[in-house]
């Protein structure tokens, strides 16, 4: 049975800076809101904001009618259906699992096979778009799954998305078409940060640059998005280093396993890689631009600037 704002009941799992705006834009549409985190003051904050938090996803996921999970990778979104005090066996039978992580499209063909034999829904939907789009309710999904998973949580994806693909009608179609956009999103920050670097190299005027670039044929959305951060020299992470270390090892592990190259994705890899081994992994992804510098000796902005 479809659900509506006003009767709808759903769980957010993981208030990070995708999961809190997530789950405000299912606030502001009107469901009812029930989320946790592993941080307190995320809880904490969202339950500020109206809604109503909880310590485990089980007693998140207890009487939803939609579970929208939002966390790093495809090890934490198993632990949240299957570990203890996993969501999976407090959802009510019908209940749709909303997977949002970047993984491999075989784990979530895996994830989806287990969860849909107790009786439950599972939607494969990573998002695009970043931490503004999702507190404004504009995320893009990229998702797949059967028509029952997608009639079960279209109300609340209406709530939180700008666009929804539909892709396929089984899991891991939509986690393939993330990686796709992960390959390019990784390669073109690392292609931005050595641009922008080289500029510094060359004793350009970095802002200059920007402008001239971002009204260019070399323009990407990855250079216009990111390269402010360097130039406030404000590596506070929106996204972390650390995140396309993953994607970009899960677009490596999914070529190899068909045997094709991706030459460009690897070199972009290795960028990240430096980049986290140098104690950046936590920091912004534009951070592979401050690792550009010090092999060069360029010079960036600090903050001061």
């Amino acid at each position: 049975m479809s659900i509506t704002p006003q009767t709808g009941r759903v769980a957010v799992i993981g208030l990070g800076s995708m999961g809190a705006g997530m789950a405000g834009s299912l606030l502001r549409a009107g469901f009812s809101v029930t989320a946790c985190d592993v941080d307190p003051e995320a809880v904490t904050r969202f339950e500020a904001a109206g809604g109503r938090g909880v310590a485990t996803p089980a007693q998140a996921a207890n009487g939803a009618d939609v579970v929208v999970c939002v966390v790093v990778n495809a090890a934490q979104t198993e632990a949240v259906l299957f570990g203890p005090e996993g969501a999976a066996a407090a959802m009510p039978p019908g209940t749709v699992f909303v997977s949002s992580a970047t993984m491999d499209p075989a784990i979530a063909r895996r994830l989806a096979a287990r969860l849909e034999e107790t009786g439950r829904h599972y939607l494969d939907a990573p998002m695009s778009g970043g931490a503004a789009r999702a507190a404004e309710g504009e995320l893009t999904f990229l998702a797949s799954g059967t028509k029952a998973a997608f009639d079960a949580a279209r109300p609340a994806l209406e709530a939180m998305a700008g666009k929804l693909y539909e892709l396929g009608d089984a899991a891991g179609q939509g986690a393939a078409f993330k990686m796709i956009n992960q390959l390019l999103a990784g390669v073109h920050i690392a292609a931005a940060s050595e641009a922008m670097s080289f500029a510094a190299k060359q004793g350009l005027d970095l802002h200059k640059v920007y402008e001239v670039i971002t009204a260019s044929a070399g323009n990407s959305w990855m250079f216009e998005n990111r390269m402010p951060h360097v130039l406030e020299g404000d590596y506070s992470p929106k996204s972390a280093v650390d995140i396309f270390v993953k994607d970009l090892g899960i677009v490596q592990d999914m070529a190899r396993a068909e045997k094709y190259p991706v030459p460009v994705a690897a070199a972009a890899l290795q960028m990240f890689l430096m980049a986290s081994g140098s104690g950046m992994g936590r920091d912004d992804d534009a951070s592979v631009a401050r690792l550009y510098a010090q092999v060069a000796g360029a010079v960036l902005p600090s903050p001061k600037d």
